[in-house]
């Protein structure tokens, strides 16, 4: 439980320092799957060392407006990259769970291993209007790697 309260903190810190997450022009579902096939391309062009360093500054372009990469070892989920918070990259994120104790981490690598890609809703607090949301994230199985970017609904 304390682990749940130290990511759940962690994750408020990230939106509540994220300027674009407070952009008014709100992303749609298009917008994260146009990202993450953008994202795929570049990891497979540049490799992952490259694509880290891309996928994690904030200020680049694999971050627009409310959208972000996360990306994240499939077998051992071990985080590699997250454009809004660098504090994830290192870390598994597999004990992370949703308001709704939803392990939606886990859940974002079942779907990436078991169909290659596809979609993961829970629950999650919105940075807009700070309030707890739903939230739909896209993944996309990329050689042994998960890339992933959500919208909120």
């Amino acid at each position: 439980m304390k682990t749940f309260f130290k990511w759940a903190l962690l994750a408020l810190y990230a939106m509540a320092w994220n300027p674009a997450a407070h952009a008014a022009d709100k992303a749609t579902r298009d917008d994260a799957v146009a990202l993450i096939r953008k994202a795929a391309a570049y990891l497979n062009a540049h490799g992952k060392e490259k694509a880290a360093a891309a996928f994690n500054d904030a200020k680049g372009e694999f971050v627009d407006r409310d959208l972000y990469v996360y990306a994240a070892d499939l077998t051992t989920g071990v985080a590699w990259a997250h454009g809004v918070n660098p504090r994830i990259v290192g870390k598994s994120m597999l004990e992370l769970r949703d308001a709704d104790g939803k392990y939606f981490v886990k859940e974002l690598l079942e779907v990436a291993k078991s169909k290659g890609r596809g979609w993961v809703d829970y629950k999650w607090p919105n940075p807009v209007s700070t309030i707890l949301d739903a939230k739909t994230t896209y993944v996309e199985k990329v050689g042994n790697n998960v890339l992933a970017c959500g919208v909120y609904k």
